[in-house]
C-alpha cells in the first residue's frame, strides 16, 4: 500500500517506535473519519517496524462482535508468538473445541483473571524485542477487550511496547466508554486530514502515464474533499477500461466506496444520510431534523462528520452518484416512505411543485386530496418548460392515484397532450376512451379540442364532425371560439366539408370571424387570407403573429394553415423564412412532432419554390422523424411532398419506392389523401403511365366534390385532368378542364394559374399559345417557381421556335436553362435550340443597366406597356431606351433585337422576385 500525504504521521508513529525501542511504552491513536486511510496508516508502519525486527500483534475490531468477550484480544493474541496456556484461560471458542462459558459469575472470573495473564503475557513478550500492538477500528472493542488493553497500559511505562489504535474522530460518539478511557492515558495523537489537492495530485499521477489534464486534481479533490477511499474508486471508475486519468468518472466503485463511508458509521449516521439525500436542496439542519425526529443540532453533528468523510459539502452531497447511492441501498419499502414523508414537508413549507412532485413520484403514491392536484399542476409547469418526460410520469402516477372520474378524464387528456409532441401515436390509448366525454360535454373545451385533435389526425373525420356539431350551442363565446379554430382547422387543414349546427348553436353568437377577431385572432385573421382576402398587412400581421408567440399544443395545425397560406400567396420566401424561425424554436424544446410536421411544410414551400432538391430532403427527413402510426392520416403531407420533388428531379426509383410505403385508408378521406394521389398521378406521367395518371386526377376530383368551395381553386386536379388528356391526345378536354380551372374563384395566389396557363397553351392553337405562356412568365416571377418558371421559358422558347423566331427561341432557351440550373435538374429545352458560343468579344457597346433590362425584355416580347409595368418607368422612358438601344445595337426593329442580345450577351432578368410587395413583406416578417 503506498501511502500519500501521510509523511508527517508516519514520522509521529516513527518517534514513538524510537521511544518503544528506548524502554518507554507507548500508545498512538490515530483517529479520522470513514475511508480517511486509518487503516492504511497502520499497516504502512506494522510493515516497517517488522522489517526493523518488532514483533507484531495485529487486531480489527467488529461491531458484529462486540458482545463476545475478549474477541478483539484474542484476534490480537492469534496473531502473535503468546503461549498456548494464555490462550487457553481467554473465555471465546478459537479452535472449536472450547467455548466461554454462559454469562455469570464463573464468567466474570474467567474474563478478570484472562485480562491480567493477557497483559503480563505481553509484557513478557517484550523482553527480548518490541512489540508493537495494532488494534483498528478500536472504537468496535468488547469491554474485556477494552479491559485487557487498558491493564496493559499501566504495565509498560518502562517496557518496549508500543500500542497503536485506529478510530473515528466525531461529535457524539457512539462508544464514549472506550474514547473517554483510551484518552484519559498519556498518549500521542495522530490525526488523519483528507489529502490536499496536492496529495490528491500525487494519487492521480501514480496513476497516469502521461500528465495530468488541467485542472484534474481540482475536480477530484472537490468531488471527494481529499477522503483517499473515494479518489481511489474515482480513479477505479475512471481508468477501469484502460482509459487515462481525465475528468472523473463516478460509477460503480465510487457508489461502493460512499457505501463502505456510511457502513463505518454508526446506523443512525446512515439514516441522516439518506434523509440529506432525499432533500436534495432543500437539506438543512431543521428540514432534516423534522423528517426524522432527531434536533437540529444532531443532525449537524453528523452532517460535519459526513462532511469531513468527503461524501457531504453542508448538507448536500458532493456528487449525485452519493446520494443515488445512499437512497439505492434503502430497502424499496423505507424509500418510498422516505419519499412520501420528505414530499409532505415539502408540500407543507410550500416548495415549488415540480420538487414535491418529484418526490411523489419516487414514493409511488400520492396521497389525498392534495396529491393528485400537485402532480397536475406541477405537469403542465413541465410542459410549460417543454419538460415531456417528467410531465408524463407526474401524470401517469396522478392518473394511478386519482379516482374521480371527471378529474380523471382531465389528467387523461392533458397526459396525451404531452406525450402527443413526442409521439402522436401514444396519445391514442389516452384519449380514445374519452370521446364518449367530448360528445356529450362533460369535457373541459381545451381537453375537447384535444380529443378533436386525435380523432382528425387518425382519420376519424365523420365522429369528428358529429362532436363539433353536438357541442355547438353548449359553450361560452370563448370556448365557440376555441371549437370554431378546431372547426376551421377540420375544414382548411383535413379539407372536409362544414359540420351541421345544432338548432340551438345561436346561443353562442355566430363562430364565423369578424374584424373584430381579426385584430387579435390569429385564426380569424388566418380565416380571411383563406377566403381570398389577401394583403401585404395581413401576411405581415400572421408573419409577426406566428414568430411572436411560441407553438402551442392546439395550435400546430392552425400554425401550418398559415404558413401555407403565405406561401401560395406569392409569399414563399416569407413563409420559409417564419417557418425556419418555428422550425428552430422546436428544435430547442425537443418536440418531435413539432420538428416532424413543420419539417413537412418547410419542404412544400421548397417545392412552391422549385427549390426540389431541398422539397425532398426536408420531406423526407420529417418522414423518419416520426413512426407511421404517429403520422396518422397527415403522412401524405410529406409522402405528397417527397413524390412531387422526386418526380421534378428525375428520381423516378426513389418514387417508386416512396409508393410502396403503408397510407392509412382514411388519409383518402382528407386533403393529404387527395394531395397524394395527385403527386402519384404526377409520377405516373413522368413514367409513361398516363391513363394511370388519368384515373388517380379523377379520383381527386371526385374526392373533391363536397368539400368547400376555397378549397377548389387550391388544388387543381383540374389542371391535372387537363396534363392527362394533353398527354393522351385529348387535346380539347384538356382546354376545357384547363379553363373550367381558370374560371374558379378563390385563386389568391399565382402559382396554380400560372401553371393552369401553361397547361392550356398546350391545348391551345400556336397563335394563341405565346401570349398565354408570357402570362404565366410574369406570374411565376411573381410567386418565386423556379421550377415551373424553367417548363414555362422552356415551352415558350419552343412556341417561338415553331413561330420561326429562332433567335428569340434560343434566347428563351438560355433562360429556361438558366431556371433550371438553379433548380439543379436537366434543361427542359431540347437540343434544336441550343447554340453555339457567339463569336467576339460579347460586350454590349456602352449600353445602361437601364437599357439592358429594356432591350431584354423588348426581346424576350414584351410590349413597350408591359415592360414599362415591369421595372416601374413610364411607357415613354421606355421608348427612349429602345430609341438609344436600336442606335447603340445598329437595329431597325424589334426583330433584330433577339439576336443582338444573344450576340453581345446581355444579361436576360432571371430573379422571379416580384418587384416591391414580396421584398417588403420579407422586410417585416
Amino acid at each position: 500500500m503506498h501511502l500519500f500525504d501521510r509523511h508527517k504521521e508516519l514520522e509521529a508513529l516513527s518517534e514513538a517506535f524510537a521511544d518503544c525501542v528506548g524502554g518507554s511504552g507507548q500508545l498512538v491513536i490515530i483517529s479520522g473519519g470513514p475511508g480517511s486511510g486509518k487503516t492504511e496508516l497502520l499497516h504502512e508502519f506494522a510493515d516497517t517496524v517488522a522489517a526493523a525486527g518488532a514483533r507484531l500483534l495485529i487486531a480489527t475490531a467488529s461491531a458484529t462482535e462486540r458482545d463476545r468477550p475478549l474477541g478483539t484480544v484474542g484476534d490480537l493474541l492469534l496473531s502473535g508468538e503468546v503461549a498456548a496456556d494464555v490462550l487457553d484461560r481467554i473465555p471465546r471458542r478459537t479452535s472449536g473445541e472450547t467455548a466461554p462459558p454462559p454469562p455469570g459469575p464463573e464468567r466474570e472470573t474467567c474474563v478478570a483473571r484472562a485480562v491480567q495473564d493477557v497483559s503480563r503475557a505481553v509484557v513478557e513478550l517484550a523482553g527480548d524485542r518490541p512489540v508493537v500492538i495494532g488494534i483498528d477500528d478500536c472504537h468496535y472493542m468488547d469491554g474485556a477487550s477494552l479491559q485487557a488493553v487498558l491493564a496493559l497500559l499501566q504495565r509498560i511505562r518502562t517496557k518496549r511496547v508500543l500500542v497503536v489504535c485506529t478510530g473515528w474522530e466525531q461529535y457524539g460518539p457512539a462508544h464514549p466508554l472506550v474514547r473517554a478511557e483510551l484518552l484519559r492515558r498519556p498518549h500521542r495523537r495522530v490525526r488523519l486530514a483528507p489529502l490536499s489537492e496536492e496529495g490528491v495530485g500525487l494519487m492521480l499521477a501514480a496513476q497516469s502515464d502521461r500528465p495530468l489534464p488541467p485542472g484534474a486534481r481540482s475536480r477530484y479533490h472537490r468531488m471527494t474533499a481529499g477522503n483517499p477511499m473515494l479518489v481511489r474508486a474515482l480513479l477505479d471508475d475512471t481508468t477501469r477500461f484502460g482509459a487515462d486519468v481525465g475528468e472523473p468518472v463516478a460509477s460503480v466503485a465510487y457508489r461502493q466506496a460512499v457505501l463502505a463511508c456510511l457502513a463505518r458509521t454508526e446506523p443512525g449516521h446512515a439514516r441522516i444520510a439518506a434523509v440529506l439525500a432525499a432533500l436534495g436542496d432543500a437539506a438543512s439542519a431543521r428540514s432534516a431534523a423534522a423528517v426524522t425526529g432527531l434536533s437540529p443540532d444532531e443532525v449537524q453533528q453528523v452532517a460535519e462528520l459526513l462532511s469531513q468523510t468527503g461524501l457531504l459539502d453542508g448538507y448536500r452531497f458532493r456528487h449525485a452518484v452519493a446520494a443515488s447511492a445512499v437512497l439505492s441501498s434503502l430497502a424499496a419499502s423505507e424509500r418510498s416512505r422516505l419519499h412520501g414523508d420528505v414530499a409532505q414537508l415539502r408540500y407543507e413549507v410550500g416548495d415549488p411543485l415540480a420538487e414535491v412532485a418529484r418526490h411523489l413520484l419516487a414514493a409511488g403514491r400520492a396521497p389525498e386530496p392534495w396529491g393528485p392536484a400537485v402532480l397536475r399542476r406541477a405537469a403542465e409547469q413541465a410542459l410549460a418548460a417543454d419538460d415531456v418526460e417528467e410531465a408524463a410520469s407526474f401524470l401517469g402516477l396522478a392518473l394511478r392515484e386519482c379516482k374521480d372520474q371527471r378529474e380523471r378524464h382531465a389528467l387523461s387528456a392533458t397526459l396525451a397532450r404531452a406525450v402527443w409532441r413526442v409521439n402522436p401515436a401514444a396519445a391514442g390509448p389516452h384519449l380514445a376512451p374519452l370521446y364518449p366525454a367530448a360528445r356529450s360535454g362533460t369535457l373541459d373545451t381545451r381537453d375537447t379540442a384535444t380529443v378533436l385533435r386525435h380523432m382528425l389526425w387518425q382519420g376519424d373525420t365523420d365522429l369528428a364532425a358529429e362532436t363539433i356539431s353536438a357541442l355547438g350551442g353548449l359553450r361560452t363565446r370563448t370556448d365557440a371560439r376555441l371549437l370554431a379554430e378546431m372547426e376551421f382547422v377540420r375544414q382548411w387543414f383535413y379539407g372536409m366539408p362544414r359540420a351541421p349546427q345544432r338548432a340551438d348553436a345561436g346561443r353562442t353568437g355566430p363562430l364565423e370571424p369578424t374584424m373584430a377577431d381579426h385584430t387579435s385572432s390569429l385564426w380569424a385573421s388566418v380565416a380571411l387570407m383563406a377566403g381570398g382576402t389577401v394583403t401585404d398587412e395581413s401576411v405581415t400581421h400572421v408573419a409577426e403573429a406566428l414568430q411572436a408567440h411560441q407553438l402551442s399544443d392546439l395550435r400546430l395545425e392552425l400554425t401550418t394553415i398559415s404558413l401555407m397560406v403565405i406561401a401560395h400567396a406569392d409569399r414563399p420566401a416569407t413563409a420559409a423564412e417564419v417557418c425556419d424561425s418555428l422550425l428552430a424554436d422546436a428544435g430547442r424544446r425537443e418536440s418531435t412532432t413539432w420538428q416532424a410536421v413543420l419539417g413537412a411544410v418547410r419542404a412544400e414551400i421548397a417545392l412552391l419554390q422549385g427549390d426540389v432538391e431541398t422539397a425532398s430532403e426536408k420531406a423526407t427527413e420529417s418522414l423518419g422523424l416520426l413512426h407511421p402510426q404517429g403520422w396518422g392520416v397527415l403522412a401524405g403531407l410529406p409522402l405528397s411532398t417527397a413524390l412531387f420533388a422526386y418526380t421534378a428531379r428525375g428520381r423516378h426509383e426513389a418514387a417508386a419506392d416512396l409508393l410502396q410505403r403503408k397510407v392509412p385508408d382514411s388519409m383518402f378521406q382528407t386533403l393529404f389523401g387527395v394531395q397524394y394521389l395527385r403527386a402519384r398521378g404526377h409520377h405516373y406521367l413522368a413514367t409513361g403511365r398516363a391513363f394511370a395518371a388519368l384515373n388517380d386526377f379523377e379520383t381527386c376530383g371526385q374526392l373533391m366534390q363536397d368539400r368547400s368551395p376555397e378549397l377548389q381553386a387550391g388544388i387543381p386536379w383540374r389542371t391535372d385532368l387537363a396534363q392527362a388528356n394533353l398527354r393522351i391526345g385529348k387535346q380539347r378536354a384538356a382546354k376545357d378542364w384547363a379553363q373550367k380551372q381558370l374560371r374558379l374563384r378563390g385563386n389568391f395566389g399565382s402559382r396554380t394559374r400560372a401553371i393552369t396557363l401553361r397547361v392550356l397553351a398546350g391545348a391551345s392553337q400556336l397563335r394563341h399559345r405565346t401570349a398565354l405562356l408570357r402570362e404565366a412568365v410574369d406570374l411565376l416571377q411573381a410567386c418565386g417557381d423556379r421550377l415551373e418558371l424553367a417548363l414555362a421559358y422552356g415551352e415558350l422558347s419552343a412556341a417561338h421556335y415553331e413561330l420561326g423566331e429562332f433567335a428569340r427561341a434560343r434566347l428563351l432557351a438560355q433562360q429556361a436553362a438558366q431556371e433550371a440550373a438553379v433548380c439543379r435538374i436537366d434543361s427542359p429545352v431540347g437540343n434544336r435550340l441550343e447554340r453555339a458560343e457567339p463569336e467576339g468579344p460579347g460586350a454590349a457597346p456602352a449600353l445602361s443597366d437601364a437599357e439592358c433590362r429594356v432591350a431584354a425584355l423588348a426581346a424576350l416580347g414584351y410590349t413597350n406597356r408591359e415592360i414599362s409595368s415591369r421595372i416601374h418607368v413610364t411607357i415613354s422612358t421606355v421608348e427612349q431606351h429602345l430609341t438609344r438601344v436600336y442606335r447603340k445595337l445598329n437595329v431597325a426593329s424589334r426583330t433584330e433585337l433577339p439576336s443582338k442580345v444573344i450576340e453581345y450577351r446581355i444579361p436576360t432578368p432571371s430573379d422571379p422576385a416580384p418587384a416591391g410587395r414580396s421584398a417588403a413583406v420579407r422586410g417585416t416578417a
